[in-house]
């Protein structure tokens, strides 16, 4: 046991500066990949729901985009930006659009229509309706969509280390080239812990942005 604390103390000694800056600058990534292909996810996937007979020809075309290794996105946009964080940035926010754009469009397509009546009845314009009562409706679908993409960025985002912009990739891709299992683990384990964070606090979210409604029938 003393020896594991001795090997823990010099582990930090040797990379806890490090380590702790490639954990922020993780995060970091994660946080603005996110957040901006959250948006473009949630802008695009509305428009698709607006009109429906564009979803056959774009999911598919999308569906393929997304099968394309991050690595070799990440390569491409390299040899035209470079090593930029831009570079990153475009990279993981493009993935990270995939899931909210097709969960907001399957979530406002599931809305039950005799709620769209009813906000009709009610003199509501398109916009009123989707504001106030499809994108509610569709929200829980829409967050669980946000879980995936937040949860899928953070073992992107270790490609970033790939062209040298930090991250906890760096010590993934050390470890692998000099066989040391220490510094993969160093780089896996804050990864998933970072995971697992994400997807604790946007379960949260989930919870509080479903109608109390919604909550009771699947509680029943």
């Amino acid at each position: 046991m003393t020896g594991f604390f001795d090997t823990l103390k010099t582990l930090f000694a040797d990379y806890g500066g490090k380590l702790g800056q490639a954990i922020v600058d993780h995060t970091l990534y994660v946080l603005v990949a996110v957040a901006i292909g959250f948006a473009l996810g949630l802008l695009l996937g509305v428009l698709l729901s607006r009109v429906p007979r564009w979803s056959g020809v774009i999911l598919p075309v999308l569906s393929i985009f997304q099968t394309i290794p991050g690595l070799v996105f990440i390569g491409v946009l390299y040899i035209c930006w470079g090593n930029t964080y831009a570079t990153v940035i475009v990279a993981l926010s493009v993935y990270a659009m995939f899931p909210v754009l097709k969960n907001t469009y399957t979530g406002i397509l599931e809305v039950e229509g005799k709620y769209v009546e009813a906000a009709k009845g009610c003199g509501m314009s398109p916009l009123q309706t989707l504001v106030k009562v499809e994108l509610p409706l569709a929200m829980p679908t829409i967050i669980a969509g946000l879980r995936m993409s937040a949860i899928y960025t953070v073992s992107w985002t270790v490609l970033a280390a790939m062209i040298g912009k930090g991250g906890l990739g760096e010590f993934v891709y050390q470890g692998t080239t000099s066989n040391n299992n220490t510094l993969i683990l160093l780089g896996a384990i804050p990864a998933a812990i970072l995971a697992i964070a994400f997807g604790a606090v946007i379960d949260l979210l989930q919870k509080k942005v479903t109608p109390k409604g919604l909550r009771k029938e699947a509680a029943k």
